[in-house]
C-alpha cells in the first residue's frame, strides 16, 4: 500500500514520494527490493510480460503476466486475478529482474498457475483495499476467541482480506493437525465470506508480524529474507557460542537465521586448525586447551598447577608443538613460543587530558576557602565600639 504519505493515489500511482526506485521511508514496502532498471521505459526483452506483485506490504507475492502490455512502474496498484474474484496488489519489480527472481523461485515462463493482470487499480479499488485491510485486526480479534471458545490447540497469527472481500485467508501455527471443518462453519457464518485456513510455521509468522530484533533493526524475515534454512546447534557449536537460549533464540522461538551467516567463514577458518590439539606436553607439565578464538587463529592453553595463567600461542606453533610431542619431544615451557601483546601508548597525544586541573591546585583551592571563611566568621564575632568605629572611618 504506502506509508503515512502514501494515502491517496490518482490513475493508480501511489501519490507522496513519487520515487520508482524505492521507498525512501522504507514504509512502503516490506520486501523491498531495488529495481535497478526501472527508469528505463521498456524491458529488455519485449516479448516478457511478467511483472512481480506484490500484497500486504510483502507479506505475499506472485507473478502475473501482462497480456495487455499495459505501462506498469513500481508502485502503480494494479487489479490481478485471484482464484475466485479479483486481489489488488501493487508492482515490486518488472523487466529482467522478474526473471531472475523466477529462476530462483523455479517458476517457469510457461507455467499455467501464473494469472493475468486485470486493469490498473480505480479509486473504487483502493478504497475497498483500505476498508479490508482496516477491518482485518478486529476480525483477527473475534476468529481468535472464537478458535479459544472451541478449546483448539491453534494460534491465529495473521489475516488477510482479498482486494474484492470476498475472501480471508487466516494463517494460523500449531504443534500437530487441528480438525478445524466445525470452525470454518462459524467462521463463514459470523464473517460472511469465504474462509481459507493456512497453517504456516512459526519463522512464517514472524515475517508477517514483523518486529525489531536484538539487533536493533528490523527482522531479517519481514525486510529481505525469503527463504528459511533450518539452523541447527551445530552453528552454536562451530562458532564456540554460549548456549544461551534466551540469547540464541529470535521472537519465533527458534534459532535465529543471523547463526547461518558467518558459519561458512567459521568453517573455512577451522579447516586450519591443527586436530587432536587438546593437549600439550612439555617439561612443566601438561597444558590443556582452555579457549580458541577462530577468526584469529589462536589458541589457550594452562597449565593444571598454574591455574589462571594462559598462554596463548598461534596455529602455527601448536601444529610445531604436536609434530614435537609425535616425535618423542617435549618443549621446555609453553612461554617460549606465547604470544605477548605490547600495548604502545602515544603520550604526545595524551599528555593534557584534564587541562590544567591538578590535586595540588584543588587543595590550595580548599585552603584559601576555609580561611576565607573563618575571617568572615572573626568578623561577625568581634564587638562593635568606638575603636571599631574610628577604624572604620580612617
Amino acid at each position: 500500500m504506502g506509508c503515512s504519505t502514501c494515502t491517496t493515489a490518482k490513475d493508480g500511482i501511489v501519490a507522496g514520494c513519487q520515487t520508482t526506485g524505492g521507498c525512501s521511508t522504507g514504509g512502503c514496502n516490506r520486501m523491498n527490493v531495488m529495481d535497478w532498471f526501472a527508469e528505463m521505459p521498456i524491458s529488455f526483452n519485449e516479448n516478457f510480460n511478467i511483472i512481480e506483485v506484490s500484497f500486504k506490504k510483502g507479506s505475499r507475492k506472485g507473478f502475473y503476466r501482462n497480456p495487455s502490455n499495459l505501462d506498469f512502474h513500481k508502485g502503480h496498484l494494479v487489479v490481478v486475478e485471484a482464484a475466485q474474484g479479483y486481489d489488488v496488489g501493487e508492482v515490486s519489480l518488472q523487466g529482467e529482474l522478474v526473471k531472475l527472481q523466477m529462476k530462483k523461485r523455479k517458476v517457469t515462463e510457461r507455467d499455467d498457475t501464473i494469472r493475468n493482470v486485470l486493469r490498473v487499480a480505480t479509486e473504487t479499488d483502493i478504497n475497498a483495499l483500505l476498508d479490508a485491510r482496516n477491518k482485518e485486526k478486529d476480525t483477527m480479534v473475534r476468529a481468535r476467541a472464537m478458535a479459544r471458545q472451541m478449546n483448539l490447540e491453534m494460534k491465529i497469527g495473521d489475516i488477510e482480506y482479498q482486494g474484492d472481500n470476498k475472501k480471508v485467508t487466516i494463517f494460523y501455527t500449531a504443534d500437530g493437525r487441528v480438525d478445524f471443518r466445525e470452525l470454518v462453519k462459524v467462521y463463514a457464518r459470523d464473517f460472511k465470506v469465504k474462509i481459507e485456513m493456512r497453517q504456516i510455521g512459526a519463522r512464517q509468522e514472524a515475517a508477517r508480524v514483523g518486529g525489531i530484533g536484538t539487533c536493533g533493526r528490523e527482522l531479517c524475515c519481514s525486510t529481505w529474507l525469503n527463504d528459511f534454512k533450518s539452523v541447527t546447534t551445530q552453528a552454536v557449536r562451530y562458532q564456540n557460542l554460549a548456549i544461551n537460549t534466551d540469547k540464541l533464540s529470535g521472537q519465533c522461538g527458534r534459532l535465529k537465521c543471523c547463526l547461518n551467516y558467518e558459519l561458512d567463514t567459521y568453517n573455512d577458518s577451522l579447516k586450519k586448525f591443527p586436530k587432536h590439539a587438546d593437549k600439550i606436553e612439555t617439561e612443566e607439565g601438561i597444558a590443556w586447551l582452555k579457549k580458541t578464538e577462530i577468526l584469529k587463529k589462536q589458541m589457550w592453553y594452562e597449565y593444571d598447577a598454574q591455574r589462571g595463567n594462559f598462554f596463548k600461542l598461534d596455529i602455527e606453533d601448536v601444529k610445531e608443538l604436536i609434530a614435537m610431542n609425535k616425535s618423542g619431544k617435549k618443549p621446555k615451557s609453553l612461554e617460549d613460543f606465547a604470544i605477548v601483546e605490547t600495548v604502545k601508548v602515544d603520550e604526545s597525544k595524551h599528555e593534557d587530558l584534564v587541562g590544567q586541573v591538578t590535586l595540588q591546585t584543588l587543595e590550595e583551592k580548599e585552603r584559601k576557602k576555609r580561611r576565607g571563611g573563618n575571617q568572615q566568621h572573626r568578623h561577625k564575632n568581634k564587638p562593635k565600639g568606638k575603636g571599631g568605629d574610628n577604624r572604620k572611618k580612617n
